[in-house]
């Protein structure tokens, strides 16, 4: 089976630009190309983008994905090692479960600012406008520890 990448997107839901980036970033290998120079893929591609696909789904971090696709095409270390790979994971997804509880803290401080009937003079705006909200230094502080957010 081979597939041009417009082929392979529709089979994966992935978009075109995705699938050309995990090659950029060599989670897939650069594929075969036709005398017209489309991109070809086989089953093996499909395979292996459908693994990044359910690793992303899961959360895991470009370079996580990585290291697992590389101890799955050389399985060279126990298994024990994707076990803490994960709990790694965990983690980190426990620790985000901590700064968006105190977003939502936040967010729920910002509402209760708000009374609705004061116009162009909103208590959240004027909030998050401000340098002295100490719930917006707060949570710099526990945001700012992890860096900037990527969209």
């Amino acid at each position: 089976m081979q597939l041009k990448i417009g082929e392979l997107a529709k089979l994966s839901g992935c978009q075109v630009v995705t699938i050309r980036y995990y090659e950029k970033a060599g989670l897939l290998s650069a594929p075969a190309r036709t005398e017209g120079n489309y991109r070809l893929y086989d089953e093996g591609a499909a395979e292996r983008l459908h693994f990044i696909r359910h690793c992303r789904l899961h959360g895991m971090t470009l370079s996580e994905i990585r290291e697992l696709l590389q101890f799955r095409d050389h399985p060279t270390r126990s298994c024990r090692w994707v076990s803490q790979l994960v709990e790694k994971h965990i983690a980190s997804v426990e620790a985000q479960i901590v700064e968006l509880s105190h977003l939502k803290e936040h967010l729920q401080t910002l509402l209760r600012s708000c009374s609705g009937d004061r116009g162009g003079d909103c208590g959240i705006l004027e909030h998050i406008t401000g340098t002295e909200c100490e719930c917006c230094k707060a949570l710099h502080c526990h945001l700012g520890a992890r860096g900037s957010r990527k969209g």
